[in-house]
């Protein structure tokens, strides 16, 4: 077994570490977070495109502080445990082709959903419609195009999807990743389809690399490109 693959084959945790995040997730950052704090933020800013990425950097550093101190500092693991560390140069075409996919399969998604009605619309992207500024598309591409990929990078794939590629299949670990991926997004119902096909290609740039940086990059350069669209549409 190569030094590259020991990652999809065994890790330092058990299910104590996995159920401990998923509460902090599902639990915490679901109900405390997105409803108590939000509220307050949107109290304080009377602005949902402010209170919004302010509450992301809020689950962010919650998240992260949590990964750390419950699954990386016991174990006297570093972030290159869960994927923080660099990728062949050669896998930079592949970084391109996965954005393309992502963006193909999402428009895809997004046009068979428009049947229903349904839009990828939230509170952050429709108070970001009603004032167009440099300053609020600069907080805009701040939030969603590095905020964002980041931390969901680090913590999605690298710890859940990790985690259950070292005990199921890469299929199961991909799926049930990205569906842990979608319930996180809740209560943005209408985005689920494409949250669903964005944790699916995150996850395979994962498996494929064994980094977390061309899933973050991939992750930014979508989310940027949806925080123009939303701006100029």
């Amino acid at each position: 077994m190569t030094r590259t693959e020991i990652w999809k084959k065994m890790d330092q945790w058990t299910w104590r570490e996995f159920i401990a995040l998923l509460t902090l997730e599902f639990v915490f950052v679901m109900f405390v977070i997105k409803n108590g704090i939000q509220s307050m933020y949107e109290r304080w800013f009377g602005n949902t495109l402010y209170s919004g990425t302010l509450t992301g950097l809020t689950i962010a550093i919650t998240l992260l502080l949590g990964l750390y101190f419950v699954a990386l500092r016991p174990k006297k693991m570093s972030w290159t445990e869960v994927g923080v560390k660099g990728f062949p140069a050669r896998d930079w075409w592949r970084i391109v082709l996965w954005t393309l996919v992502l963006i193909i399969f999402s428009l895809m998604a997004v046009y068979l959903t428009s049947f229903l009605g349904n839009t990828v619309d939230n509170s952050k992207t429709e108070s970001l419609r009603q004032s167009v500024t440099l300053f609020t598309i600069i907080i805009g591409i701040a939030s969603a195009g590095i905020v964002s990929p980041v931390y969901e990078e680090i913590f999605y794939r690298g710890f859940i999807y990790r985690w259950l590629r070292t005990r199921v299949s890469m299929r199961w670990a991909i799926m049930i990743s990205s569906l842990i991926f979608t319930l996180a997004h809740f209560p943005t119902m209408n985005a689920m389809p494409v949250n669903f096909i964005s944790g699916v290609v995150f996850a395979w740039t994962y498996e494929r690399t064994g980094s977390v940086v061309p899933g973050m990059i991939v992750h930014g350069v979508f989310n940027t490109i949806a925080v123009l669209l939303t701006v100029t549409s």
